[in-house]
């Protein structure tokens, strides 16, 4: 059966960044310091102001910088309004909500880079960087991901020189002219603490089991024993910064896992994708002191941001959508759902009956149909064929969906 329906195409782009680490880089520890040093400059006219306009930032405040720090070539000054005129803007914006709770300051060891200021040549594994002590010749490391930018549509950008620990990248940004098609059903994603669930324009439900809970509050005890353990020193920081490593290393890997089984089956449906709007529920959190720190290291964007590029890569529409009351509306008739045990729900108006997940799940996928302008319940010709509880959910566990060994995630 064909769920989707062509009405015509949309453009759209999507941007993917590759680090590029340097070997045997020299000391940017002053590059860094002016960059800094400019920014904050820039932020504090801004917040003096009241004005975060990248081209005022740069006409009030471009002569100044050149004479105060000369040795920096011209386009630093460039990036640097554009960088903080981004974060002044951010600022503004959380301001007028109420949710700016500190003036902005620029501390990382981060520098927007444009065209004028860096070259690539691919074939040599070079870099060639305009610095305050003029231009050097930078070597950095190829890898097996930079491949996939040089044989496709995908044109170079800007790019960021970044300081982590004790290594230094060029995180080049990459970008791709996409079509999109247009899609008239859709595949609904809720996501959940411990598993994705999908609803599916066929009345079916996959749950994937991703074990996220169970790695982040393992590794959040590890890190606990080690300060405990180790009070101050750089073998407590070498410690905290591996285990951390690790465990992001552990969850992105889940994530591309998840992302991939998701826009395959959106393939397979011919349907486009639909989320949750997620960009305000950190400031909606209002558990007890463990929920909230278990929340708040549940990465959800980041994930949501994986299936986004994946599905704009095949050409699969992905839209955002309301998150209120997904679990606790019934989508047949709109009813209150009540717990009726073991994670299942029920509407005691009309009777229908389904997992938590599932039901969120089924609300995004209608919710996303509504905006689309299609037939959602009660109109919806299926849900009135009778009222019950949905087809069962197939379960999987992540480590199970393109298994690289036969031990489970969970365990390990």
């Amino acid at each position: 059966m064909n769920f989707f329906a062509f009405s015509g195409e949309n453009s759209d782009k999507v941007r993917l960044t590759t680090k590029l680490k340097l070997v045997n880089p020299p000391d940017f520890t002053e590059l860094f310091k002016i960059y800094r040093s400019m920014v904050n400059r820039l932020i504090k006219y801004a917040l003096k102001h009241g004005d975060a306009n990248f081209y005022r930032l740069k006409r009030e405040n471009y002569h100044e910088l050149r004479k105060k720090y000369p040795s920096m070539p011209s386009h630093y000054v460039h990036t640097a309004c554009q960088l903080a005129s981004a974060i002044m803007t951010d600022y503004f914006a959380r301001k007028a909500q109420g949710k700016a709770k500190k003036r902005p300051q620029f501390r990382a060891n981060s520098i927007l880079l444009d065209d004028h200021l860096f070259k690539v040549d691919f074939e040599n594994n070079t870099v060639r960087l305009l610095t305050n002590n003029g231009p050097v010749l930078l070597e950095f490391s190829p890898t097996k991901h930079l491949q996939k930018f040089l044989n496709g549509d995908w044109k170079l950008g800007q790019a960021f020189l970044v300081k982590k620990d004790e290594d230094v990248f060029v995180n080049v940004v990459f970008t791709k002219d996409l079509k999109i098609r247009e899609p008239k059903t859709f595949v609904g994603v809720d996501l959940n603490e411990n598993n994705v669930t999908l609803s599916l324009p066929n009345g079916e439900f996959v749950q994937i089991i991703t074990h996220e809970r169970e790695i982040r509050t393992g590794y959040f005890v590890k890190r606990r024993k080690i300060q405990k353990r180790l009070r101050a020193g750089k073998k407590r920081r070498e410690l905290l910064a591996k285990y951390g490593k690790r465990e992001r290393y552990r969850i992105i890997d889940i994530y591309h896992k998840i992302a991939n089984k998701i826009v395959e089956l959106a393939e397979k449906y011919n349907a486009g994708i639909a989320l949750e709007d997620l960009t305000e529920i950190r400031d909606s959190i209002r558990y007890s002191a463990e929920m909230n720190g278990r929340l708040h290291r549940w990465s959800f964007r980041k994930l949501q941001s994986i299936i986004e590029y994946k599905a704009k890569l095949k050409g699969i529409k992905v839209v955002f959508v309301n998150p209120a009351h997904t679990s606790s509306l019934c989508p047949v008739c709109g009813g209150k759902l009540s717990p009726n045990g073991h994670g299942v729900l029920k509407c005691s108006n009309c009777g229908f009956e389904a997992d938590r997940d599932a039901v969120g799940s089924l609300n995004i996928r209608l919710r996303a149909l509504k905006m689309w302008g299609v037939s959602v319940p009660p109109e919806s010709p299926t849900m009135k064929m009778g009222v019950g509880k949905p087809r069962r959910a197939e379960r999987v566990c992540v480590c199970c969906l393109w298994p690289r060994s036969g031990a489970c995630s969970s365990n390990s």
